[in-house]
Parts: structure tokens; C-alpha cells; sequence
């Protein structure tokens, strides 16, 4: 799996070429053309979670509640 900082790079590129209207994104020496937007928004979409899965997450949430007596 890749590390955050190129997951974070291949989504800046993916978007930058979305926004030119470009279907064709080039990082790292390799080339990937999309077959439409819908693809290239589902390619985006999938980046973001990978991005959001990397980043540090709370694992230990304390709740405490009383009767209020």
C-alpha cells in the first residue's frame, strides 16, 4: 500500500487534470488514461478513503454519564 504522501500526490494530479478536462494523468513515469469523468470521479472518490483510512484515528472515546443525584 502506499504511503500517505503519494496517495496524497496521485489525488493532486488527478485533480488538476480533472479540472483542465484532461482524462490523461502522468505521475511517477506512468500514464493513465480514463474513459470518462464518471471513472475519474470514482478514482478520486477511492483516493479520499484511502487518505482518510491512513490518517490517525481515535480508538478510545470515554463516556461518562450520571443520574444527575
Amino acid at each position: 500500500m502506499a504511503d500517505l504522501a503519494q496517495l496524497t500526490a496521485w489525488r493532486d494530479a488527478l485533480m488538476a487534470a480533472r479540472y483542465r478536462s484532461v482524462r490523461t494523468v502522468e505521475y511517477d513515469g506512468k500514464r493513465i488514461t480514463y474513459a470518462s469523468d464518471g471513472e475519474m470521479a470514482a478514482a478520486l472518490a477511492d483516493l479520499n478513503r484511502q487518505i482518510a483510512g491512513a490518517t490517525e484515528r481515535i480508538s478510545v472515546v470515554r463516556i461518562q454519564s450520571s443520574k444527575g443525584l
